[in-house]
């Protein structure tokens, strides 16, 4: 499966060797014009690289498109945004990350989420949460205080989808295995697949889960976490990928629309959950 962001790259370099191409210029012509270098006009052109302003400008100017010069600035901006590496935002401490974060789970009036490998952040239980983020630690070299900062500023946002005056809306689909993957211990697990299925009672939530051996429409695919159908955001292991284009929301609408033919709700969900709590007894031995 592609990753939506290089697409957009590749399909804003393919942009610019089109304006080229219909001037008639080849690269060379193209450098001699503008003053880029040919080889770097080959990697913009084939999305391995940025192009500055100065440089679209020039381009346009020598394709004689000044008229989408500011169209593509616009759209280079989309691009670059599309890209959150986790690292670089790590850094700052979860504590403000998450206060940046709120705002916008609080406005947001529907918030659909595919998970295709953990809970849901926002139905993460605290030591759900922290045994998550113990991993980070060690995949991005992050201080151990940060999996307990982590833990103690996500939880508040719970309370926007199990307080009684709760208005925001939700619709969860994840696969079968999320149930299965263990972050912190058993009992850690217990305690999440417990609040799971008390979740699916909750009139402004929907979740949906994909049963086992269900006869695929769409195939499984990277997590993806819309609000209010004007944003997408999707966390890869590296950088997050985010979105406020139409075509590729669209997209992600249709991808869901898919998932959520394949999953079950209510009481066959709790029956999943059930399942996967007995399992994990099982191999515990508890």
């Amino acid at each position: 499966m592609s990753v939506p962001a290089e697409d957009a790259k590749r399909a804003f370099g393919a942009r610019l060797r089109g304006l080229r191409k219909a001037k008639g210029l080849s690269g060379l012509e193209l450098a001699g014009l503008t003053g880029i270098p040919n080889w770097k006009i080959s990697r913009i052109e084939g999305g391995k690289q940025g192009v500055k302003s100065g440089e679209l400008a020039a381009w346009c100017r020598a394709c004689g498109a000044d008229e989408q010069y500011e169209d593509l600035v616009i759209v280079q901006s989309q691009v670059h945004d599309m890209w959150v590496e986790w690292k670089r935002e790590l850094r700052k401490g979860q504590k403000l990350l998450h206060e940046n974060e709120d705002a916008l789970y609080r406005q947001t009036k529907l918030l659909i989420v595919y998970e295709s490998k953990c809970v849901p952040g926002i139905l993460q239980t605290h030591g759900y949460v922290f045994g998550l983020f113990k991993t980070a630690e060690a995949l991005y070299g992050l201080p151990e205080r940060e999996a307990r900062a982590a833990a103690d500023a996500r939880l508040p946002k719970q309370s926007l989808v199990t307080a009684a005056s709760a208005k925001n809306g939700y619709h969860f689909v994840i696969e079968p295995w999320v149930l299965e993957l263990v972050f912190g211990d058993v009992n850690v697990m217990l305690e999440q697949l417990t609040f799971l299925s008390a979740v699916t009672l909750l009139p402004n939530v929907s979740l949906g889960i994909i049963p086992p051996g269900a006869t695929r429409a769409v195939p499984p695919g990277e997590p993806f976490y819309m609000f209010d159908g004007s944003m997408v955001r999707s966390p890869m292991w590296s950088a997050g990928f985010k979105t406020s284009r139409p075509e590729e929301i669209d997209t992600f609408k249709r991808a869901f629309n898919l998932l959520r033919g394949m999953a079950v709700y209510g009481a066959e969900a709790r029956e999943l959950i059930e399942q996967a709590r007995q399992k994990l007894q099982t191999s515990a031995n508890l």
